[in-house]
């Protein structure tokens, strides 16, 4: 038998590790993970009943392979134990929480509410053109937005910058409220100074123009059949326990085929021979280093740590990797009996609470990039859903910054003070409990190095039997079912003895691509 060696038990991971099982019975499936959970950041963390989503996983996806993956492992509810359109819940009223009884292999349709919040208004995200928003920006600001738009729609810029890319898109008005201070917190520099890529990737073809085609598309015959930008999607799916639920059933599922999966076991390193192909994979457990030999070596682990851990790396290569950037996460759970934000939507959910899955932060002087509320990703999430409101405080920083380096109680301390200038609760004593968790290297960034990436992937691809998957097994920042389709490629090759790893690395570049709404 040969042998696949797996570095990661993330969405990309797993989903190798269970595709190369179902799909060959000549290959023996090891699974590396350096923590005890599953899904990498794509886990639930459960405190004192509560559970955490790291980052907010949206289950939507325009690749049918990957919507059938999803169904097979977690199958919808039933049609009646669901409302969503009219409460903006996916379980019935009675149903007060958790059940522990039966926490069933199951997928919620959610309704998708993300917002902005800027200058203590809201506004929709995507930006929309409805009256509330023009309402909200004031006659003036309105008309500054139109005429800015207008302008940058007949004098295009080159789009050497994110900066450009926005701009080029919304104008430079509309740049300046919404995209440009919390690009800045996101990664730390000025969208000026980053590569247009990561617009082109999470953005795609989302601009003023494909805001009103949207807009009038509703309005017209035929409406379910009109093309759709990702960002204007109105829905999405949601394991019922959070997205940790879905890889926790993956594991299960790959243990069963047979697979194996060494939690707390870190690879620290690859083996590469003289003729530029790997032979195996150096693992660290409990302090002990050892080498597993493999025949197929795919990794999901970042770019960054993989060719520092690679030996006879030529000095070109090994400078574009270790100064390839990125952004680390640290979120704060913190659990209080209701918010002060008032719910002005006609959405009904439960306890009246405002109806987002998360709100972007845009105020000056406020750190925070976002928030999230975790009643309206599942009402399983909450342990006591009637009479509390857990929310998941978002903040970027880098590994041993100020921030990361603060204690929980200092951390909590700076980031409730956040919550009360934002006008969230009125005191620290409106806070019942908090919990921090921290996320490294959960963003891939674009720039640096990463001007010369297409060199290291060229390198990289040049190893017969490597296959970089995942968000940081490319540096590239994927959706998560972008990240799995980057591992149904890497076996397709496996399976076919296909050397070309163009595919692989080609995954979720195109500039768009369709919805059947």
């Amino acid at each position: 038998m040969k042998r696949a060696l797996i570095i990661g038990a993330g969405p990309a991971g797993l989903t190798a590790a269970y595709e190369l099982l179902n799909k060959s019975k000549d290959i023996e499936v090891i699974v590396f993970e350096e923590s005890e959970h599953m899904g990498g950041i794509s886990k639930t963390v459960t405190y004192k009943g509560n559970r955490m989503d790291m980052g907010g996983h949206r289950f939507f996806s325009k690749v049918p392979e990957v919507n059938e993956w999803w169904d097979h492992m977690l199958p919808m509810q039933a049609a009646p134990a669901y409302d969503y359109k009219t409460l903006g819940i996916s379980v019935p009223l009675a149903d007060k929480g958790p059940d522990p009884e039966n926490e069933d292999r199951t997928m919620l349709m959610r309704r998708r509410v993300s917002r902005i919040f800027f200058k203590r208004k809201f506004f929709d995200y995507p930006i929309s053109l409805k009256f509330e928003t023009l309402a909200n920006m004031g006659l003036l600001t309105t008309m500054q937005v139109g005429f800015s738009y207008i302008a940058s729609a007949i004098h295009k810029r080159k789009e050497n910058s994110l900066e450009d890319f926005y701009i080029n898109r919304f104008g430079k008005k509309l740049y300046s409220m919404f995209f440009e201070r919390y690009t800045e917190n996101l990664w730390g520099r000025h969208p000026s100074v980053i590569a247009p890529d990561w617009g082109s990737q999470r953005v795609k073809g989302l601009s003023i123009l494909a805001i009103l085609k949207d807009m009038f598309g509703k309005m017209l015959p035929g409406k379910k059949n009109r093309k759709v930008e990702t960002s204007l999607i109105e829905e999405f799916k949601y394991p019922k326990l959070g997205p940790g639920q879905l890889w926790d059933v993956t594991a299960s599922e790959i243990e069963k085929l047979g697979g194996k999966i060494l939690r707390s076991h870190q690879a620290v390193g690859v083996i590469k021979d003289e003729n530029n192909h790997l032979t195996g994979v150096r693992v660290k457990h409990d302090g002990i280093e050892e080498v597993f030999e493999g025949d197929y070596i795919i990794s999901s682990m970042p770019v960054k740590d993989l060719v520092a851990g690679m030996n006879d790396v030529p000095k070109k290569y090994a400078d574009i990797a270790a100064g390839l950037p990125y952004r680390d996460y640290i979120t704060l759970g913190v659990l209080v009996p209701k918010l002060l934000l008032k719910n002005k939507t006609k959405m009904k959910t439960i306890a009246d609470i405002i109806p987002d899955n998360w709100v972007y932060v845009h105020d000056k002087g406020i750190h925070m990039g976002r928030f999230q509320i975790y009643n309206n990703w599942s009402p399983y999430m909450i342990k006591d859903l009637n009479n509390t409101v857990w929310l998941g405080l978002e903040y970027f920083c880098y590994e041993n910054d100020e921030w990361w380096n603060m204690s929980e109680e200092e951390f909590a301390d700076f980031a409730i003070t956040d919550m009360i200038n934002l006008g969230l609760i009125a005191s620290k004593n409106d806070v019942l409990d908090y919990h921090e968790e921290k996320v490294k290297k959960a963003y891939p960034a674009y720039f640096d190095t990463y001007d010369h990436m297409d060199d290291l992937v060229e390198y990289l691809s040049g190893i017969d039997n490597l296959y970089c998957v995942g968000r940081n097994g490319q540096h590239r920042y994927n959706n998560l079912d972008h990240s799995m389709c980057t591992s149904f490629e890497t076996v397709k090759n496996i399976i076919n003895g296909d050397k070309n790893k163009s595919n692989i690395w080609s995954v979720n570049t195109e500039k768009e691509y369709h919805e059947s709404k």
